[in-house]
């Protein structure tokens, strides 16, 4: 954990750390809730079965748990020893919550169309906290199926990021959405919700979900920025022409971008890059011998005094802009800004290419 004086901890996964470092942390949490405590989770890839057990065990000496479970996520079949075991007789019973929405027809082993994409880890004890941030147990110890980690990544030693919010408000509030989510799934006129275009207020964070019929919320703050502002996005994903439109057009306003992106052509593409650079933007990939992803989700803004922290599960994508159920933050604080940049300024100097100009770039 990097210490910061705040009402949050931030906890970040990566090379650096022991493997398994945040799931670990998750554990840890796990076990330090007493009977007559609470644990409330959303996710969207889950494989860790030994930290399943660990919620099976929990529910077993007394704590209110529920796990609201992504049912067939993008490798469709990804979740399905972890739903088995919870599912079974001396699993969680009503706690778990396997969440399908109808979507496309795929080909095997793949789910194309809306996804429970959050990812939110309440707890009750040893105090009130509620993580979100990037990082998803889909991991297993030992790995079974290492085709699933060529697929999604190792992000048990990949760069990841959990931030845990103390503002009581914002805990309410997160724990009562994750139990809405378990007692009452989405349906199809979700997005036209109350609780989906309501944003949760706390002291110096502000938190919005998708999918929605208001304004992106990230593009919307973006969009108040002044022209001589700094952004710095992180981006595992970056594939809708509507976000790279809106990052050229902040970077013809005046605004000084920097985009830091996986490594994968997949999840930020080539044309991506090359139009990113072309518009002036500086843009770099991460790089490592270990093939690790770079999972994560941030974008830090200074604009004219004053700095904020955005972070959460939301990608630079169609499915994830029109169709996920994401969760994102938006912070003022300046410690945890500190903390995330900090971190962001070690990722970067550690584990970075610079993309060349678009017309030196060969097919």
């Amino acid at each position: 954990m990097m210490a910061i004086n705040s009402s949050a901890e931030v906890y970040f996964g990566g090379p650096d750390q022991p493997a398994g470092y945040l799931r670990d942390m998750l554990e840890a949490r796990i076990t330090a809730v007493p009977a007559g405590g609470s644990i409330d989770w959303v996710t969207y890839y889950f494989r860790d079965l030994k930290l399943a057990q660990a919620l099976i065990q929990a529910r077993k000496r007394g704590v209110n748990v529920t796990v609201s479970l992504a049912g067939k996520p993008r490798t469709a079949d990804a979740n399905e020893a972890v739903i088995a075991l919870l599912a079974g007789p001396d699993g969680l019973g009503d706690g778990l919550r396997v969440v399908v929405f109808p979507g496309m027809p795929a080909p095997p082993g793949r789910a194309w169309g809306p996804q429970l994409h959050e990812k939110l880890y309440c707890f009750s004890h040893p105090k009130p906290i509620a993580f979100i941030g990037s990082f998803n147990p889909s991991g297993n110890h030992p790995e079974n199926r290492p085709d699933i980690i060529r697929e999604i990544g190792d992000h048990d030693r990949g760069y990841n990021a959990l931030i845990g919010l103390e503002d009581a408000r914002l805990v309410a509030q997160l724990v009562r959405h994750a139990r809405s989510l378990h007692k009452t799934p989405p349906g199809l006129f979700y997005r036209f919700s109350a609780e989906a275009n309501n944003a949760i207020q706390g002291t110096d964070t502000t938190i919005h979900f998708w999918p929605r019929t208001h304004s992106h919320p990230v593009m919307h703050f973006l969009s108040n920025i002044s022209d001589q502002a700094h952004v710095r996005i992180f981006a595992s994903h970056i594939r809708t022409n509507a976000a790279v439109n809106f990052m050229i057009e902040l970077a013809h306003r005046g605004v000084s971008l920097e985009i830091f992106a996986e490594s994968t052509y997949r999840r930020v593409t080539t044309k991506v890059e090359q139009r990113l650079i072309a518009a002036g933007i500086q843009f770099k990939r991460s790089r490592n011998q270990d093939d690790l992803p770079m999972h994560l989700k941030l974008v830090l803004v200074e604009d004219r005094g004053q700095v904020w922290s955005i972070f959460g599960s939301f990608n630079w994508t169609k499915p994830s802009f029109w169709l996920n159920h994401e969760i994102a933050a938006i912070s003022s604080d300046p410690l945890l800004f500190q903390a995330l940049s900090a971190r962001c300024d070690w990722l970067e100097e550690r584990d970075s290419s610079v993309s060349l100009p678009t017309d030196l770039v060969t097919a």
